[in-house]
């Protein structure tokens, strides 16, 4: 049985029809190509996006507060969770379960995201965050491997993976539902704030790690201190739902669900949809993550433990990036409001360069050790990577089509997250121990720079203009009405 033919593309039609029959002709023209009306606009109030920002990034600061605290105390954990005998080995055990979570990462992905682009993606961000706080609480409550032995690394791994799971459905939902609020021209700005939230988890982390650790013996720390950051997550936790459960679904979302827009007619896609749909845009959001995340993970997870293995004082090491992490949440909202200007590719482009150009340099700088060596290495790789975080989540949700927005973005990013960013601690960790060469995560970084710069050169600019699928988005009526009045008349060949 043969396949069957492809449907041919219609002729266009005769000179002579069009000639005998103009009126008709410009007639089917303007109805296939209709003119904007100002009731096809969305108009979103500053005081709305700011609603929106505010929950969705206390959202996802909650979600790298989890991450973050497990990292900066990944030597404590290895020895509270695992059996002793090697120091190295624990550690190395403790990154693993770290590493873990990212397994599970994008089957969150696969199940979350497709399910926000038919039930919404407030609903989502909710269910999100009630897994990731229960999650992180469990952690600071598990007995240690001394109490019920085996147990211990079990239940460990047991809620990481949890955590990982409502992860897959946490960054792909925010950043879709903030570029889903935000003004076209304002894009960069609003959605550089979901990465402010990143920082200020890694950042009050860091700050409540390194209190414990100054405040505290290192017996206290290693008997019950350490488990106080996890318990901090179920307040932090219901204050987060409580804001998300106040927002109105994303304006995007809404016009596709009451049939308007250019999604209308395509919503309720499967995980098919979601993910063979969109190839070429998935294969360029895994690039892009890769760079961001190794760059990413690198810096804000990994650093702690690699200045403990080079003899750099722990409470020192932290505080050192908390001052780095100061500095890129004075700029992150700054390289937004840049990109709304310029574009997005010149700073994604300016990173990938920095990293690929200046990680080796850094890496040199932290090694010499000392206060001020580490702070400058430090602050070389956290200025390239601020130009990651102030662009990247309004640059990713921009790559998709809304009625596959959520589904398609958390599966790419999750996918490369998992291989990549949550994999970086362990895998640097790996290479040093099996090279001796305590310079392999400059190399590691100069990698991630190299695909950023191919991601970058080969994507679309997406500044200014408005999400695929979706119709132009502004912040006034008074603009509304200029952007109806000044649309270009779209006129037929005949």
């Amino acid at each position: 049985m043969s396949a069957p033919e492809a449907p041919e593309t219609p002729a266009p039609p005769a000179p002579e029809a069009i000639a005998r029959h103009r009126a008709l002709f410009r007639a089917i023209h303007r109805r296939k190509n209709p003119r904007l009306r100002q009731s096809d606009i969305t108009v979103t109030e500053e005081a709305q996006v700011k609603r929106a920002v505010k929950a969705t990034a206390l959202g996802n600061a909650m979600e790298w507060y989890d991450f973050g605290v497990y990292a900066y105390l990944a030597v404590i954990i290895g020895k509270e969770f695992f059996p002793s005998g090697n120091d190295t080995a624990q550690t190395l055990s403790s990154l693993a379960t770290f590493a873990a979570a990212f397994l599970v990462r994008p089957i969150g992905g696969m199940f979350f995201g497709p399910l926000g682009d038919r039930v919404g993606r407030k609903k989502i961000l909710a269910l999100t965050m009630i897994m990731m706080s229960a999650a992180t609480l469990a952690i600071g409550l598990i007995p240690s491997y001394t109490t019920i032995g085996v147990w211990a690394p079990i239940l460990l791994v047991l809620c990481r993976m949890v955590q990982g799971f409502s992860t897959g459905g946490e960054y792909g939902g925010a950043a879709t539902f903030i570029a889903e609020y935000a003004p076209d021209k304002r894009r960069g700005f609003w959605g550089s704030f979901l990465e402010f939230g990143t920082l200020i988890g890694y950042t009050v982390a860091a700050v409540l790690v390194t209190t414990l650790t100054m405040l505290l013996s290192d017996d206290a720390m290693q008997s019950w201190g350490w488990r106080i950051p996890f318990m901090v997550a179920a307040p932090l936790g219901l204050i987060g739902l409580y804001l998300r459960m106040k927002l109105d679904e994303s304006p995007a979302f809404q016009k596709m669900e009451e049939g308007e827009g250019p999604a209308a007619e395509r919503q309720k896609k499967s995980f098919k949809d979601s993910f063979f749909g969109q190839w070429r845009a998935m294969l360029l959001c895994i690039a892009l993550v890769a760079a961001f995340n190794i760059t990413d993970y690198m810096l804000l997870s990994y650093m702690p433990t690699y200045l403990t293995q080079l003899g750099f004082g722990e409470a020192g090491g932290l505080m050192s990036i908390v001052i780095v992490m100061l500095i890129l949440m004075a700029l992150i909202n700054s390289v937004g409001r840049l990109s709304d200007r310029i574009g997005r590719k010149p700073v994604l482009m300016a990173g990938s360069v920095g990293f690929f150009v200046l990680a080796l340099p850094a890496f040199l700088l932290i090694k010499q050790g000392g206060t001020v060596a580490v702070f400058s290495g430090l602050l070389i790789l956290g200025l390239a990577l601020v130009c990651y975080l102030g662009v990247m989540s309004s640059s990713l949700p921009a790559l998709f089509p809304t009625d596959v927005r959520y589904g398609s973005l958390s599966i790419g990013f999750n996918i490369s997250v998992s291989l990549f960013g949550g994999t970086t601690p362990l895998v640097v960790a790996g290479l040093i121990s099996a090279t001796g060469n305590d310079l392999m995560p400059a190399f590691y970084t100069m990698l991630a720079g190299l695909i950023g710069i191919i991601a970058v050169a080969a994507m679309k600019e997406t500044a200014r203009q408005p999400l695929e699928g979706s119709p132009p988005s502004v912040a006034t009526d008074a603009e509304a009405r200029e952007l109806v009045e000044n649309q270009p008349q779209s006129q037929p060949q005949y």
